[in-house]
C-alpha cells in the first residue's frame, strides 16, 4: 500500500469475497492501520463489523448487503458509506437513503469480478444527471478511457486490473493519477 499512496492514491478499499472472516479481519486490521499512518482513507467492502472492529473510515456495500439505515445505525454518521448501484433506480435509492457516494459501473468490460451488464459512458453520464452525492466509476477503467469517465461525471474512479496487472504499480498509479490530474473539472470533486 505505501508504494502506491506514495504514487498519489489516497482511498484504499480491501475487498475479500472468498476469505475466512478472521483472516479477513486480520488483514484488514492491519491494512487499516497501514492506511491511518499514511493519512489514506480505507473502507472495508461489504463487511459493517469488521469496518467497526477496525476503524475503518467506511464500508462500501453491495445491493445484497446489510441494508444502508441498518449499517448507518451501527456505524453512525462519521464514517463513510457506498453503495454499489448499476441502474438509475439503486442509484436515486442509495442517495435517498442516505449514502455518501455511489460505486457505479461496470463502465467497461472487466475481469476482476462479475459486476453486471456494461452501463458504459451514457450510463455514468445519465447516473450524473439523477445525483448530486459523489460518483466512484467502476469496470475496466484504464489509463486510455479514464479521461472520458471523468469526463462523463465520475467524481472518482476504482481501479484494480490498471494498476495490479502492471509490472510497476506505483509507476502505474502515478501515471493514472498524472493523467486524472490533468482533466479539466466541470464540477466533480475528484
Amino acid at each position: 500500500m505505501s508504494r502506491t499512496r506514495d504514487a498519489g492514491v489516497r482511498l484504499f478499499q480491501y475487498r475479500n469475497k472468498t476469505g475466512a472472516r478472521k483472516s479477513v479481519y486480520e488483514t484488514a486490521r492491519k491494512l487499516a492501520k497501514i492506511a491511518r499512518d499514511a493519512n489514506a482513507t480505507f473502507v472495508v467492502n461489504d463487511h459493517v463489523d469488521i469496518a467497526l472492529a477496525v476503524d475503518a473510515d467506511g464500508v462500501h456495500l453491495g445491493q445484497d448487503d446489510l441494508p444502508l439505515k441498518q449499517a448507518r445505525m451501527l456505524l453512525g454518521t462519521t464514517k463513510l458509506i457506498g453503495i454499489s448501484t448499476h441502474n438509475a433506480d439503486q442509484a436515486r435509492a442509495a442517495e435517498r437513503e442516505g449514502a455518501d457516494y455511489l460505486g457505479f459501473g461496470p463502465i467497461y468490460p472487466t475481469t476482476t469480478k462479475d459486476a453486471g451488464t456494461i452501463q458504459g459512458i451514457a450510463g455514468l453520464a445519465n447516473i450524473r444527471k439523477l445525483v448530486t452525492i459523489p460518483i466512484i466509476a467502476i469496470g475496466g477503467i484504464r489509463p486510455d478511457t479514464v479521461a472520458d469517465v471523468f469526463l462523463a461525471g465520475a467524481d472518482c474512479v476504482a481501479v484494480i486490473g490498471a494498476i495490479l496487472h502492471a509490472e510497476d504499480l506505483a509507476g502505474a498509479a502515478a501515471a493514472m493519477i498524472k493523467i486524472i490530474d490533468g482533466i479539466p473539472l466541470s464540477g466533480g470533486t475528484r
